[in-house]
């Protein structure tokens, strides 16, 4: 094995670990937006928690960030919570940077 070969496994590597942390960042960034809609929301308890996993969920429907923030902002306006998309599109930003520590931390 050449030292070319060498290197180009291990930027393999980094970027696999990196992608496996965004992933995991990204599924903890939305939980803790879940958690935070709940409360918003009023729900409490196990009910917050199963709403918190059904907007993990919602991120799998497609691509990007659209599909969660459509189920937040949609639950949140039909419950009359006055709020608009860029607001929750800031919320999901800071909860990124939260997750994203969180998941480095090992936590």
């Amino acid at each position: 094995m050449t030292q070319f070969d060498k290197r180009e496994q291990g930027f393999e590597k980094k970027f696999a670990l990196d992608e496996e942390q965004k992933f995991k960042a990204e599924v903890r960034r939305n939980r803790l937006l879940g958690q935070w809609a709940a409360e918003q929301l009023g729900i409490t308890g196990d009910a917050a928690t199963a709403y918190a996993k059904e907007v993990v969920s919602a991120d799998f429907e497609e691509a990007g960030d659209s599909d969660v923030l459509r189920k937040v902002f949609g639950d949140l306006t039909a419950k009359g919570v006055a709020i608009t998309e860029a607001q929750i599109r800031a919320k999901m930003d800071e909860l990124m940077a939260t997750a994203a520590i969180q998941v480095k931390a090992g936590m």
